[in-house]
């Protein structure tokens, strides 16, 4: 099997953000799929979803993990082994005390939540010790958000686009920075178990 991590130190995660629209239930299907109920580390999503009723996500994600599943509350504290999704209409924050906050100020990139409020929050968070993940989409949203994680120190993966059922999204990331990875959906899978394990 080959080893992600050859010729550099193994870098200190504290948490993962993942940012998909356009095919992303399936691609995020494929991510968490098989994970552990040992995986400790959080997992908070902003998919794109309708702004108006109730969202299906957890639902759906509950019978395809073993993590927990849930929407955001307001001034929650981020707990790991957790599977983390944001409400619809509203933005998803990380705060600086690991707090997760909801806002419902004007859609970035035409999007409410957006993934790039989500990616940027979070690195004031956690700075380095923070990955960030963009998959299929037909949007540009989140490219900005996952250059801030690159330029922090973070690790940043993005879908390989010929995978990618609308390659909009990773393809504006590839247009902004060299990510650490590009890489098919089973491979950004097994990345994210050797994360789990050297971290562990």
């Amino acid at each position: 099997m080959t080893t992600f991590f050859p010729d550099r130190p193994i870098p200190q995660v504290d948490a993962v953000v993942i940012g998909a629209s356009a095919g992303g239930l399936q691609a995020l299907t494929v991510l968490v799929e098989g994970l552990s109920s040992r995986f400790r580390l959080p997992l908070l999503v902003v998919q794109h979803i309708p702004p108006h009723g109730s969202s299906c996500l957890v639902s759906v994600f509950q019978n395809k993990t073993k993590l927990r599943v849930k929407e955001v509350d307001e001034k929650e504290l981020v707990s790991p082994g957790t599977l983390y999704f944001a409400a619809p209409d509203y933005h998803l924050l990380v705060e600086e005390d690991y707090c997760l906050s909801l806002s419902q100020c004007e859609a970035v990139n035409f999007s409410r939540p957006s993934i790039d409020v989500l990616f940027e929050s979070a690195v004031d968070a956690w700075g380095e010790r923070l990955v960030g993940i963009l998959l299929t989409g037909a949007s540009e949203d989140g490219a900005a958000g996952l250059e801030k994680v690159h330029w922090a120190g973070g690790l940043t993966i993005v879908q390989e686009p010929t995978e990618a059922q609308v390659a909009t999204m990773p393809r504006a990331a590839l247009q902004r920075f060299t990510p650490d990875f590009i890489l098919p959906l089973r491979e950004i899978h097994r990345l994210l178990c050797e994360l789990e394990c050297r971290n562990a």
